[in-house]
């Protein structure tokens, strides 16, 4: 008999340290009610419990948790029906509100987000709705926010995973975007040929320019050229001719020194004439003035006739 009763004293000394020790791990709490009232949060750790007077309510994972919204058949402002898939990613604030304040916070946002989301889609039309990923997303956000905000829990984010419209729309979307491609290659070709021509033309108008610009500069060269080359011809003649000048000059000057006057200098012109006239196809006229002195020049000459 005593053995069995220290068995029962320790079965029930285990069981009662069973009941009152309580291991929480870390990023999670228990709400823990005494005799139905809420009565503490069970912090990660090693917790006390009265047995039988306290009463772990539930646990709450204190980590960002992500809810999927299966996807739901909405129809846009122009009477067509999309698919949406969402996720929905939240975290608990406050394991109390969480626990009393709705007795399923992740249906409760499920539910929100479906009809939130025929609200929105309900004003767009289906390209606004494609492209509305992001306001789609904001709306929704907003929406859970208010009213998660009694229940202890915080959205931290909203996203929208697929959109999908009909399949002949989809169908007739996809042609149309072939189309575009097509377009836009062909514009991108046109393009590109149109860049090709204008290269090239303005190759050739610089071509042009610059062999323009090549026989300007060497007509301007040969210009140069020939102007430089008349003006020293002109430079020689005129050098030419006043040595020539320069030349009479001192003759005449050496005339004068030898003592011959004009008289004797006409004489000899006139012989230099004669000389000339002797030949047979030579024409000498004189001038009046020339005649009017022959008499004086023939006695002139007389002079110089040597004696018989």
């Amino acid at each position: 008999m005593g053995l069995v009763i220290a068995i029962v004293v320790i079965v029930l000394a285990v069981a009662f340290v069973g009941f009152s020790l309580k291991i929480v791990p870390q990023q999670k709490v228990g709400v823990v009610e005494r005799l139905g009232k809420y009565n503490r949060l069970l912090t990660p750790g090693v917790n006390v419990l009265v047995p039988f007077v306290d009463y772990v309510r539930l646990y709450h994972d204190l980590r960002i948790q992500q809810a999927h919204v299966p996807p739901q058949t909405v129809i846009t402002k122009d009477n067509v029906q999309v698919q949406i898939d969402t996720i929905i990613f939240y975290q608990v604030v406050a394991p109390e509100e969480a626990t009393y304040g709705i007795s399923d916070y992740v249906s409760g946002v499920r539910n929100i987000t479906t009809a939130t989301l025929r609200q929105i889609i309900g004003k767009l039309e289906l390209d606004e709705t494609l492209s509305g990923r992001e306001r789609i997303s904001t709306e929704i956000r907003l929406a859970l926010d208010e009213a998660t905000e009694k229940w202890g829990v915080r959205i931290e984010r909203v996203e929208v995973i697929d959109i999908k419209p009909p399949s002949d729309i989809q169908d007739a979307m996809d042609k149309q975007m072939k189309a575009e491609r097509s377009k836009r290659a062909i514009v991108l070709e046109a393009e590109a040929a149109k860049q090709d021509m204008i290269l090239r033309a303005e190759g050739d108008k610089q071509s042009k320019i610059l062999k323009a610009e090549g026989d300007k500069e060497a007509r301007i060269r040969e210009a140069e050229g020939l102007r430089q080359a008349q003006e020293l011809e002109a430079q020689g003649r005129a050098k030419a001719i006043q040595a020539i000048a320069e030349a009479e000059k001192q003759r005449i000057e050496l005339l004068r020194a030898a003592d011959m006057d004009e008289n004797v200098l006409a004489y000899k012109s006139f012989e230099a004439l004669s000389e000339i006239a002797k030949g047979p196809a030579n024409k000498v006229f004189l001038p009046s003035k020339a005649v009017e002195s022959l008499g004086s020049v023939g006695a002139i000459g007389e002079l110089f006739r040597p004696a018989k």
